[in-house]
């Protein structure tokens, strides 16, 4: 094997070093028999085969809900509604009438609704590999295959793959599995977002390059970089295994020069809580909390609400606990509420939007419970309201949760108006940002939504990435107008997108004035390390530099150096 490089997409800010294991999931059945069936004994084959899947799937996603955490495990309540899907059934009836073992006739009704999926953007085209997994499990209990157990690989193993599906990853075991590298696959993929909960070094999307990369090869995957060095030298394998031993910092920490910096984890369900304090985060800067209203059917009460905040405090009795309330709508449909038809869902009835109209009850009962919460949980609570384009909208929020203060006063239940900030997403809020933060108690920049919204460049989008950068300079100066804007109205200001978990952008962060990052928690102790080198002055100096950029490469360039 000769010594070279093949370049991917990081999913992980994690490197190692390992063997190379093949792993193929090919479903190819071959041609069908030409002996007729029978088509009753073949459903009731087919009907045999999805009892035994639900029970897998059901089996999985409780494994993977304890493993990795709530939010990736909700992949598998899509993965046993495509089980009852009627287009699905219908398309297997069809094939078995015509003749075809159910196995076969699985495959015929998997392949359309694969192939649409697949041609789709974004999120969407991640459907198809969703598909895929349901389909390969009926197949693999209709032919009674053996399935590659990737839970029992031997110890320092880099698994490559055409692609992983949930079920193929959720099996993988960090302790043993040294990473993994594909042939497709993006950032958002399922098998990236895994990689990620597990802090597991991994490289996707590398494309057919990979298939030349031989078993039992010397390798090293860093999800940093996005790339997969074959044989690499002695040097490249010690940078490797230095990057895996991750000194985790449970303390606070300050800059060189003593300005202290809260560093806290972006989290999505309870079950993800004792991982973000293994990983030393502060406490939590982003609590998703739409995640307790998806994959059910009807929506969670004020009790089970309070159980879920209340136990986030009580994980972090020293430090700061910031809930978004609901972000309903964009990419993150529920499907007990009435949600539009839209036809650019991101750019319509969401956050809130709908929590001041359509979802107010809902939007009472979440802030009941938050405000029951502050007054009961060990921690410090704070509360932000998303996607907020007026000031109007501000106001109506803050007058609403006086109301419903107001009705717990009167109720004599105990309760606390906690922290109350706002997300800064939008243009227009960065254009309001002085009235708004004269308001509350704190911003918050999610830098994934205010790029997208500045550029004109969706997420999801593969057509138009490069202006997706957060270090393009219309983005930088909205962000450093907005820190300014907190500052003077004696506001506080973090940051909870993806660009606060770049290490390489923490001075320029620091520098631009913000007093707290969140981030995935596998990125904090790299973040923390990095805002203890940082001297606060040489920080602002770079920051000024790079508002004075005039295009994101000049920005990049000097990063860079």
């Amino acid at each position: 094997m000769s010594r070279r490089t093949l370049t991917g997409t990081g999913a992980t800010p994690r490197a190692a070093v390992g063997t190379v294991v093949w792993y193929d999931r090919d479903s190819d059945l071959g041609d069908p028999d030409e002996t007729s069936v029978d088509p009753q004994t073949e459903l009731e084959r087919f009907e045999d085969a999805r009892e035994a899947a639900r029970a897998e799937l059901e089996a999985e996603r409780e494994r993977t809900a304890e493993r990795v955490g709530e939010q990736e495990a909700g992949v598998f309540d899509a993965h046993l509604q495509f089980l009852d899907d009627p287009q699905i059934e219908s398309g297997v009836a069809s094939a078995v009438e015509n003749d075809l073992p159910a196995e076969h006739a699985v495959k015929r009704a998997f392949a359309d609704p694969i192939e649409q999926f697949q041609d789709m953007d974004g999120r969407m085209a991640e459907r198809a590999d969703d598909l895929r997994d349901v389909r390969d499990r009926l197949i693999r209990l209709l032919t009674g295959s053996e399935r590659v157990d990737l839970g029992d690989l031997p110890e320092g193993a880099v698994v490559l793959a055409e692609r992983l599906t949930p079920s193929d990853t959720a099996q993988l075991d960090p302790d043993r599995v040294a990473g993994f590298a594909t042939v497709t696959g993006g950032r958002t993929s399922h098998a990236a977002i895994f990689a990620r909960s597990l802090a597991l070094p991994a490289v996707v999307g590398i494309g057919d390059e990979l298939r030349e990369v031989e078993e039992d090869a010397t390798v090293v995957v860093d999800g940093e970089t996005g790339e997969l060095c074959l044989d690499p030298t002695d040097e490249r394998r010690e940078e490797a295994a230095a990057a895996s031993e991750v000194d985790v910092r449970t303390d606070p920490v300050s800059t060189a020069d003593g300005r202290s910096i809260e560093v806290a984890a972006n989290v999505g369900q309870p079950a993800e809580l004792d991982g973000v304090r293994a990983q030393g985060a502060d406490g939590i800067g982003l609590y998703r909390t739409e995640f307790l209203f998806l994959d059910r059917q009807s929506p969670p009460d004020e009790d089970e609400q309070y159980e879920a905040y209340t136990t986030a405090l009580d994980t972090f009795p020293d430090g700061r606990v910031i809930v978004r309330t609901l972000d309903i709508g964009g990419d993150k449909p529920i499907p007990y509420l009435d949600l539009p038809d839209e036809e650019n869902p991101f750019l319509g009835e969401r956050g809130i939007r709908r929590s001041l109209d359509s979802d107010t009850e809902l939007f009472e009962t979440q802030l009941r419970a938050l405000l029951r919460a502050a007054a009961d949980g060990d921690g410090d609570l704070a509360v932000m309201f998303p996607l907020v384009a007026t000031v109007d909208e501000l106001d109506a929020a803050l007058e609403t949760v006086n109301a419903v203060a107001t009705q717990l006063d009167a109720e004599n239940v105990a309760h606390a108006v906690p922290e109350l900030g706002v997300m800064i997403e939008t243009p227009s809020a960065v254009f309001a940002a002085p009235e708004l933060a004269a308001r509350v108690d704190f911003l918050s920049v999610g830098t994934n939504d205010l790029t997208q919204y500045t550029m004109a460049a969706a997420r999801g989008n593969e057509n138009v990435e490069a202006l997706r950068d957060p270090t393009q300079p219309a983005v930088l100066r909205a962000i450093a107008r907005t820190v300014e804007a907190a500052h003077e109205n004696d506001a506080w200001v973090g940051m909870c997108g993806e660009m606060a978990g770049d290490p390489d952008l923490t001075e320029l962060l620091v520098g631009l004035g913000f007093d707290e990052l969140s981030m995935s928690a596998v990125t904090v102790p790299d973040v923390k390390a990095a805002v203890q080198s940082i001297h606060t002055d040489e920080a602002s100096a770079h920051a000024a530099r790079a508002l004075d950029a005039a295009t994101g490469e000049q920005i990049r360039t000097q990063l860079d150096e």
